[in-house]
């Protein structure tokens, strides 16, 4: 596949192990976890068993402590299965919230938060998106006025992914609302407080994976709970940008590799006109388009993050990554329904699940404007991050 000069012996183990997982847990409820509009909590526990929460966290926490070529390899094996929403589920509890633990948090938030994350215990979310500031998280309008040895946070939240099932949440919040980016920081908010209430919300697609808005009134949180230091939580997410970009990157191409594997089957076992529709030019051509695009943007992918596994900055190469294959993913999943004809409508086609699931990806993480904006700063300013 053009990536074998990066696949060790090691990683092509865990990718055995991760399909097998796959395999077992997710694909014999997925189609009842989308009617149900959320996976089964097992499942975190049964990622965790395996390893598969914790896999860049420190030993001492519960983690593996390895590359994050084995997180790239999670990611676009597990999602090759077509099996968005749960991948999501997974994905935002382990390289969102539970980043920010491991890399600013204090050792007391670590013990309470991040080993019982790594161990499936708990469920995180991360807190950013408002209602009136998505892209720009220096309009962050929540509140969190010190009072004592406690802040009382007033806000809300929106669109936050495993926001139902969460346990608590890495919130972005003002400390000091008088200052923009200077005035950021981040608490961890726990979701049994007084005055802390998730409604669900209902989505286009991903629908196994829960989204919710979460409204916070007068609700006390310990000053113990602040990750880092106040004021400096716009940095901290700078800083963590990367490797959530990268993560949305691993899933898309993992998600056109997925679509092209039922294409394939689909226009082998499909006839027209006395022959499999794989015989019609107009057809393979254009699934060599996009095989080529895959096959390139993967290449790209797995050169950034070993780049990244080996603690270079790399902000460029994944912002171009959640960019491209983001919407490469659309373009793929697109243009391969056309193929299935009328099929391609159908809910019993895990494609039109698929051409669904995948809208989002241009959206969350950054729009896709957002990333071109990032960039053209970076190209054509000169500006560094």
């Amino acid at each position: 596949m053009g990536t074998s000069y990066f696949m060790t012996e090691e990683l092509n183990m865990f990718r055995t192990s991760v399909d097998d997982f796959v395999k077992a847990n997710i694909l014999p409820n997925f189609n009842q976890w989308e009617k149900d509009g959320k996976v089964d909590r097992k499942l975190f526990k049964q990622a965790a068993e395996l390893g598969l929460l914790g896999i860049n966290i420190d030993p001492k926490y519960g983690g593996m402590g390895l590359s994050d070529m084995f997180s790239l390899v999670m990611m676009e094996q597990s999602n090759r299965h077509n099996v968005a929403g749960a991948v999501l589920s997974l994905c935002c509890h382990s390289y969102l919230p539970m980043q920010y633990l491991h890399k600013f948090a204090s050792e007391e938030i670590k013990q309470k938060y991040l080993v019982p994350s790594v161990n499936g215990d708990i469920v995180g979310c991360l807190g950013m998106t408002e209602p009136f500031a998505g892209s720009d998280l220096a309009a962050l309008r929540t509140t969190a006025i010190k009072d004592g040895d406690h802040y009382i946070v007033n806000g809300s939240k929106t669109f936050i992914t495993n926001g139902v099932y969460a346990d608590y949440m890495v919130t972005a919040v003002k400390t000091d609302p008088e200052n923009a980016r200077a005035g950021v920081s981040l608490l961890v908010i726990d979701a049994k407080s007084a005055g802390y209430t998730a409604s669900k919300l209902d989505k286009l697609g991903v629908r196994s994976s829960d989204t919710a808005e979460i409204a916070m009134l007068n609700v006390k949180v310990p000053v113990t709970n602040l990750i880092g230091k106040e004021g400096q939580g716009f940095l901290y997410m700078m800083k963590s940008l990367e490797i959530e970009r990268f993560s949305i990157a691993w899933a898309c191409i993992g998600g056109c590799m997925g679509v092209m594997d039922l294409t394939l089957k689909y226009i082998q076992e499909r006839e027209a006109f006395g022959k499999p529709i794989s015989k019609i030019q107009v057809i393979r051509h254009k699934l060599v388009e996009l095989q080529t695009e895959i096959e390139m943007c993967r290449a790209f992918m797995y050169l950034s993050t070993q780049r990244f596994a080996n603690g270079e900055n790399t902000v460029k190469e994944a912002t171009m990554l959640k960019l491209k294959a983001a919407e490469l993913l659309k373009t793929v999943s697109d243009e391969c329904l056309q193929f299935f004809g009328g099929y391609g409508f159908m809910e019993e086609f895990p494609i039109a699940r698929v051409y669904r699931d995948q809208r989002v990806n241009p959206i969350y993480g950054g729009t896709s404007e957002i990333m071109k904006e990032i960039l053209s700063k970076m190209i054509v300013d000169g500006v560094k991050y």
